[in-house]
């Protein structure tokens, strides 16, 4: 894997497709023609964006600071992306956008969310969230009205069913009840949703049935200019403590008609389609709004680190935490990267992937933000363009993430899946490794196909979990890499320590499911979901290093493994040995050499700004 991605086509080569009125979507904001591919689009969004630092940037953090202490959108850099044509890429290629895979897509916001989380919902992803029900059960017509209304320059967003775990952003829902005349009667408020006060368009979760079966809930497209104005009211603009410059309104409905045809898919289907929708939010939740926004995270500690009177001294305390955090954020960048291309390469199976890799880079990058605040100490509260945005992303993050509602809601789908582990350890099944191709971020082609999205499910191999398999096949190649030294060694050491722990883990739910009194809500089950996930990270480190052997050094090498398995290991209670000597200094010099080299942290390393 190369550090800067450049493979693929020429950027002058291509324009951007033609939309699905025979025009065209916005071009470039100079005029020039955009690039084809999402790499190249993913650098040119940076380069339009600008270094974030310079005072004089209209674009950068001063002026998103400024915008965030007014609780408002930094209304030029939303121009700007609009400009830009943002919102055609959440829009298919064959309905006239740029949307091939989402791991594509999440290449062209990390620059957008590596500056502001805030904008990259308010202005952007958000979007998708909506739209992505439209593109999995639309028919014709709603998939055409709702890219043209995209590529138009429209705003579209989602009104969520209500969770038992809700927070504001969850709360409240709609009901729908059948029109005398045909379609049907909708009422409900929500309070708190984002760009409720200006979107031209809604994708409605609705409640149709009493009850909390599987078909309470189908879901509507709304579009306000088809829906009376006395039955329709946009309620004020909610404070929320993170994310404060994006528009988080409500929306109430009054004995609202609503015609038959903006029904989305059959009746009953909510639930269904929000489980296949939600795996695409997630993995983009993951590989877009937190490693981007943790990558920001960690350049404000080692510029803090830098400043301070000692300097950033590779060996000393400050510098391994640096190398810890880096190699976290590599490693959640390896699962994140692998859930993207799996929905690319094949969607069917991504459903529990999906929810683990929410799950594990959510909780993994949230510990580590609180490592980075001791490295900043002061600077953690500084307001001011130069360290004020950490203190916003520590505001902003969990807001991404929804939070506890967020974490239940993954929890949700992971625990089942430990009964199909606990079957696996029952009947001895083998597993088949998940393709190397999950592992090799940019690349290789692949358009998600929406309508593959499943809501059962299942496994990108037979057997037991074709994910930790990985790991188990890692942990036996790795035994031929023990003469490149000692610290392959260490970590064919602790690639086998892994190893054990998944069939350790397989015979905990085997035991667990075989009690007649086990339900879903045991608290043995969720702890056992966390190792789970621990263990699905390990396998995506392992495998990321293995398959960029001549193409990264970095990445090909043992040190951020080394380091980032360490470290889950200590989280899992496993007691291994501490790395060799030297390995955290070298990673941290690696980490500097990135920062001081002007290039991202994740996998991708791309030159910055």
């Amino acid at each position: 894997m190369n550090s800067s991605p450049t493979a693929g086509t020429d950027p002058a080569a291509a324009g951007p497709p033609a939309a699905p009125d025979g025009g065209r979507p916005p071009a470039a904001p100079d005029g020039g023609r955009l690039p084809g591919d999402a790499p190249a689009r993913a650098r040119y969004v940076e380069g339009l964006l600008g270094d974030p630092f310079a005072a004089d940037n209209p674009h950068g953090h001063r002026r998103l600071l400024d915008a965030d202490e007014r609780r408002q959108a930094p209304a030029a850099t939303e121009e700007l992306l609009a400009r830009f044509g943002l919102a055609a890429e959440f829009v298919p290629h064959d309905l006239g956008g740029r949307l091939t895979g989402v791991e594509g897509l999440a290449q062209v916001l990390r620059p957008v969310f590596r500056r502001d989380v805030a904008l990259g919902f308010g202005a952007g992803m958000t979007a998708l969230f909506a739209a992505s029900v439209v593109w999995t059960a639309g028919d014709g017509r709603q998939r055409r009205d709702t890219a043209r209304l995209l590529l138009d320059g429209g705003r579209i967003t989602i009104l969520h069913r209500e969770f038992a775990h809700a927070n504001a952003i969850l709360r409240g829902e709609y009901t729908a009840r059948p029109a005398p005349g045909g379609g049907y009667v909708v009422d409900g408020r929500k309070d708190v949703v984002i760009n409720a006060d200006r979107a031209d368009a809604f994708v409605a979760y609705v409640r149709t049935a009493p009850g909390d079966g599987p078909d309470s809930h189908s879901v509507f497209l709304l579009r306000t200019d088809r829906l009376p104005g006395h039955a329709v009211q946009r309620l004020p603009r909610a404070r929320t403590h993170g994310m404060r410059g994006a528009h988080y309104a409500g929306l109430a409905l009054t004995a609202c008609p609503v015609g038959a045809d903006a029904l989305l898919g059959q009746p009953g289907q909510g639930v269904s389609l929000s489980l296949r929708t939600f795996q695409v939010s997630r993995a983009l939740v993951s590989g877009g709004a937190l490693v981007g926004g943790m990558d920001s995270a960690l350049r404000y500690a080692v510029r803090a680190a830098g400043e301070s009177r000692r300097g950033l001294v590779l060996r000393g305390r400050r510098g391994r935490v640096l190398a810890g955090v880096f190699a976290d954020l590599l490693a959640c960048d390896s699962l994140a990267v692998a859930g993207l291309r799996l929905l690319d390469l094949a969607p069917q199976h991504a459903l529990v992937p999906s929810a683990a890799v929410k799950y594990a880079v959510s909780a993994l990058l949230n510990e580590d933000l609180d490592e980075l605040a001791a490295v900043l100490g002061a600077h953690g509260y500084d307001r001011g363009p130069a360290y004020g945005g950490f203190q916003k992303l520590v505001r902003d993050l969990p807001v991404a993430g929804l939070g506890h509602a967020g974490t239940a809601d993954t929890q949700a789908v992971l625990v089942p899946h430990l009964r199909t582990l606990a079957h696996a350890a029952w009947h001895g099944d083998a597993a088949r490794e998940a393709p190397a191709a999950l592992f090799t971020p940019a690349e290789g082609h692949a358009v998600l196909d929406f309508r593959r999205l499943d809501a059962e499910p299942r496994d990108p191999r037979e057997g037991c979990d074709g994910l930790l398999a990985v790991l188990l096949g890692a942990a036996a190649r790795l035994d031929g890499e023990r003469a490149r030294g000692p610290r392959f060694a260490a970590l064919a050491d602790l690639a086998h320590a892994f190893a054990a722990e998944v069939h350790h883990l397989t015979r905990r739910c085997a035991r667990l499911f075989a009690r007649p009194e086990t339900h879903a809500l045991a608290p043995a089950a969720y702890v056992l979901a966390d190792r789970y996930c621990l263990l699905l990270a390990a396998a995506a480190c392992l495998a990321v290093r293995e398959n960029a052997a001549g193409r990264d050094g970095l990445l090909a090498g043992a040190d951020w493994a080394l380091l980032a398995l360490t470290r889950f290991a200590r989280r899992l209670g496993l007691q291994v040995p501490d790395p060799p000597d030297g390995t955290a200094q070298d990673v941290a010099g690696h980490l500097l050499d990135r920062y001081r080299g002007g290039r991202s942290f994740d996998l991708y390393g791309m030159p910055l700004a």
